[in-house]
């Protein structure tokens, strides 16, 4: 009777929570054989840009191997175990201080997106610039069978053995939870190699882009309860409502893009553990990442993993980030010039350094107004004469100083709906709109110092802002006379 009573509470436990299993082990790092760009592409794929020897950091790529469970995912509440003891191999690749004393104590393990049929970290080059300067640690895992698969593609020697399938089994991305938040695990205590390579981790925040932030979305309201591992999470550009009874924090940031194609239906409240920014003007791709995207694939290719159509996404994905369209000669399919070049990434920036603040200190962030909608039903932003958003959100210099229409709204074949627009202002409108170069300078300056003031953006972001105006031409010409 008493085995009986034991074996019916060690199955309700295992039924309610994660499976016993295994702690993931770590391996490498993976010898680069070659540099980045090699026609061998034996190296990691979608390596760093940057130079980051000369800043302090390096980069690593490490096989991560455990076992993971499945998960019944009810909408907005927690999960339970389906079964476990399913095998995975994948990677993770790891970009950090090289020494102690440039860290910051907190790592980014971000989730990559696979909409373009293949790894994309999406969020490091939204803000790598910042983490690289405050002393971050970043981490991109790829937990999802299309990642891996394209890997194989590019490179079978280096890749063939990866597997988030347990060798077949699951054909679908179910293990995808836990091969994440494994990752968080390791990094936290490791087993095998210590890929952070001795840094002791203060903080773990999860991130993660669009059909990552919406996969995000779902773990956090229905897994992450069952094995707390991360401390915050940030949702960048998709994911549904998410539970008021979490204890960690929660930090969406949003697009205009992404206000009119599903985040205005599931805006809620900010709590003691729950964010909200809308970022005005701004897309889903903006010009930030398309431009890193475009060098990447310039070096490295296109690999699609075999059977996938990039853009095919599960009914309960948020629409994620995609290729650039393009037609012969440079051209663009969509009706309007496509992608924002209102910086996004200024205001990711400061949201983390805010969500540092709120976990280690209990210092809660500031809130921002929501971007203005003129109707609700179909969603749409209210705007101004030009075009632009005409109120709420966050502001920055580039929407309320404008020099260009740039909005999250475009319309078109394909991904057009995700990248937004810019159209810049000609010449009579900016000679009139400001007379002098000093009134152009002088309200950028103001609406800049206002967003600093506010905790929106950072100190190196708004010198930025102001030193561009200030280099710029807006103001110095005169109208062209008549003919």
């Amino acid at each position: 009777m008493r085995f009986k009573v034991i074996l019916l509470l060690v199955l309700a436990w295992l039924q309610a929570g994660r499976l016993l299993a295994a702690d993931p082990s770590v391996t490498g790092p993976v010898t680069a054989k070659a540099a980045p760009g090699d026609p061998s592409h034996d190296y990691p794929f979608f390596a760093a840009l940057e130079d980051l020897k000369s800043r302090g950091y390096l980069e690593q790529e490490f096989f991560v191997a455990g076992t993971a469970n499945r998960y019944e995912t009810p909408d907005g509440t927690t999960g339970k175990v389906i079964d476990g003891n399913h095998k995975y191999l994948t990677r993770l690749v790891v970009r950090r201080p090289a020494t102690a004393a440039r860290f910051n104590g907190t790592v980014i393990v971000e989730w990559n997106n696979v909409t373009s049929g293949h790894d994309l970290d999406i969020d490091w080059y939204q803000i790598h610039e910042h983490l690289i300067r405050s002393g971050y640690a970043w981490i991109g895992v790829t937990p999802q069978r299309v990642g891996v698969e394209a890997l194989k593609v590019w490179n079978q020697n280096r890749y063939g053995t990866l597997d988030v399938t347990d060798g077949g089994a699951i054909t679908n991305d179910a293990l995808s939870f836990d091969v994440f938040a494994d990752v968080a695990r390791a990094a936290r205590a490791p087993k095998g190699t210590d890929f952070l390579g001795g840094l002791k981790p203060q903080r773990v925040f999860a991130t993660g882009h669009s059909q990552s932030s919406a996969r995000l979305a779902t773990y956090v309201n229905s897994v992450h309860p069952l094995d707390p591992v991360f401390d915050a999470v940030i949702l960048h550009g998709g994911g549904g409502r998410i539970r008021t009874d979490l204890k960690i924090k929660i930090w969406k940031l949003n697009s205009e893009t992404d206000v009119i194609i599903g985040q205005a239906a599931v805006r809620q409240p900010d709590t003691d553990n729950f964010r909200t920014w809308e970022v005005a003007g701004d897309s889903h791709v903006d010009t930030q990442f398309i431009a890193s995207r475009g060098k990447l694939v310039a070096r490295d290719g296109n690999p699609i993993a075999s059977g996938f159509s990039p853009g095919l996404r599960g009914a309960s994905a948020a629409p994620a980030s995609a290729p650039s369209p393009q037609l012969a000669g440079g051209a663009s399919p969509c009706d309007q010039p496509p992608y924002s070049d209102v910086p996004f990434y200024h205001v990711m920036a400061a949201a983390l350094d805010h969500l540092v603040a709120w976990v280690r200190d209990g210092k809660a962030p500031p809130t921002a107004p929501p971007i203005d909608l003129s109707s609700t039903s179909p969603v749409a932003i209210a705007r101004d004469a030009d075009g632009n958003s005409s109120g709420g959100g966050i502001r920055l210099a580039g929407i309320a100083v404008p020099m260009a229409v740039n909005t999250g709204q475009n319309s078109g074949p394909g991904f057009c709906r995700l990248y937004g627009s810019h159209v810049a202002f000609d010449h009579a409108k900016l000679v009139s709109r400001y007379p002098t170069h000093a009134a152009y300078v002088n309200a950028v300056r103001a609406v800049t110092d206002q967003n600093l003031k506010a905790g929106f953006i950072l100190k190196p972001e708004a010198d930025a802002t102001i030193a561009a105006a200030e280099a710029s031409a807006i103001g110095k010409e005169k109208a062209t006379p008549p003919r």
